[in-house]
């Protein structure tokens, strides 16, 4: 969801004469757009706003200035600790308040000092953002709903995001097809919670209620052009038949599904109040893979949550081994302020956590592993992005979100393909373009550890 914040960022901000650099070095403004999910990626934001600091002050003594601009949740969780800690920061705005950035800017421009807008603004941010956004590639990411309702216990998002608020389907609609006349082929729909999608219908149809996400899968699966579609992240609760049906009957989504467990142990699935048990969770994902016996399936893990055991450790590790996952985030409970876990009593021993992290990602590692091995030998469809880091190289992306590498040339962009997978590289597929047609079908019943956590854009 940060990428995607960052580019309608940058759209705003293109009307104004801002174009988007890759370094901020000599930037005009730089953007920190935050995370506030893990103390690592909030902490890691005061060390680069220190290295951006000394590129705003060489800037400053050669008579030209930088804008330093921090975006995002740790913005909304920290603003006037920020302003403290790095009085270099010219301005602060929230998740929900970036539609404003021209405003800010021009605060800042003409009055000098720090501006900082933190508020849950009443306007529909999104309403307020230029109509569609540049291409920035065959595939791209469309907020359809923020916020989370939850309230999971180690979990900052209800109070970074807000409440629930999904996007009307005539706008997503909109933006969809924009993305699709700009050159994409594959959208990945978000949402703190994006299963629980409840928009406005479309013009024509106010009497049928709210459209669920399937019916909204199913409206932009008729988009011509649109060759694929996915969406992340999901909450087991709002899994209903309809969004199952989906997998099963709607051909552009893909077989590759992201669905948070946290743990497998029914007394800390409790106390991370997720509503529902670990039996609830395999009944689920029983039903899925009936509806689609080829999808795979992803998952996030936090180990060490206040009063693990030991048993309760073995029983995610029992959970995993049933599941046989795809790929997998994990990561160690990290106390986030604010929220009712960082109070609980009985917080695991540092130690612990790392040793029980070490031995999830291992199990995990090789579920992963074992899974990408067995498209060796096997022709999968390939959506092609761009040209690899080698001359003559293409890469693309499988149906299950594996990058796959190919000798071809850059015409292949945009394109789906059938590729004969003939070896496993470690972070990768490696193959040939199919002469004949072979089919592969894989009835998934291993993880990618590590995910971006913060990102900066220049702009200038």
């Amino acid at each position: 969801m940060n990428v995607y914040d960052s580019g309608r960022m940058a759209d705003v901000l293109g009307p104004l004469g801002f174009s988007e650099v890759d370094r901020p070095d000599d930037a005009d403004m730089v953007i920190l757009n935050t995370c506030h999910i893990r103390e690592k990626a909030s902490e890691k934001i005061y060390s680069e706003l220190g290295r951006v600091k000394k590129f705003k002050s060489r800037k400053f003594e050669k008579g030209e200035s930088m804008v330093i601009a921090v975006a995002g949740c740790v913005a909304q969780a920290e603003g006037q600790e920020i302003l403290r800690r790095q009085p270099a920061v010219d301005m602060i705005f929230g998740p929900q308040s970036y539609h404003r950035l021209p405003d800010l800017l021009a605060q800042v421009m003409r009055q000098g000092g720090q501006v900082m807008d933190t508020d849950f603004p009443v306007e529909d941010k999104f309403g307020a953002l230029p109509v569609g956004s540049a291409s920035r590639g065959v595939s791209a990411f469309l907020s359809i709903q923020e916020g989370c309702d939850k309230f999971c216990t180690f979990c900052v998002v209800p109070y970074t995001r807000g409440a629930e608020f999904s996007r009307p389907v005539d706008q997503v609609v909109s933006e969809a097809r924009s993305l699709v006349q700009a050159g994409v082929r594959e959208i990945t729909l978000l949402g703190q919670n994006v299963n629980a999608y409840h928009g406005a219908p479309p013009t024509g149809y106010e009497a049928d209620g709210m459209w669920g996400l399937a019916a909204l899968l199913r409206r932009l699966a008729a988009i011509e052009g649109l060759e694929r579609l996915r969406y992340t992240t999901s909450h087991p609760r709002d899994m209903d038949g309809d969004l199952i049906a989906a997998h099963e009957h709607v051909p552009e989504l893909m077989p590759y599904l992201h669905l948070p467990v946290q743990s497998g142990s029914d007394r800390i699935l409790d106390a991370m109040n997720r509503q529902h048990t670990a039996k609830d969770y395999l009944t689920l994902v029983d039903k899925i893979r009936k509806a689609r016996p080829d999808i795979a399936l992803s998952s996030d893990f936090i180990v060490g949550f206040p009063g693990e055991t030991a048993r309760d450790f073995d029983a995610t590790l029992k959970l995993i081994g049933d599941v046989n996952y795809a790929q997998a985030f994990s990561f160690k409970y990290s106390p986030r302020p604010g929220t009712p876990g960082a109070a609980l009593d009985d917080q695991v021993p540092e130690a612990e956590k790392t040793a029980r992290l070490a031995a999830l990602q291992d199990v995990l590692s090789q579920q992963q592993h074992a899974f990408n091995a067995g498209f060796i030998g096997c022709t999968m469809e390939v959506l092609f992005e761009k040209e690899g880091r080698h001359a003559g190289q293409m890469v693309g992306r499988s149906p299950y979100l594996q990058a796959v590498h190919v000798t071809g040339g850059p015409a292949l962009a945009g394109c789906v393909a059938k590729v004969v997978v003939d070896s496993l590289q470690p972070n990768s597929l490696a193959g040939r373009l199919a002469v004949k047609e072979r089919s592969a079908g894989l009835n998934y019943s291993g993880p990618k550890i590590g995910a971006s956590e913060s990102s900066s854009a220049g702009l200038e």
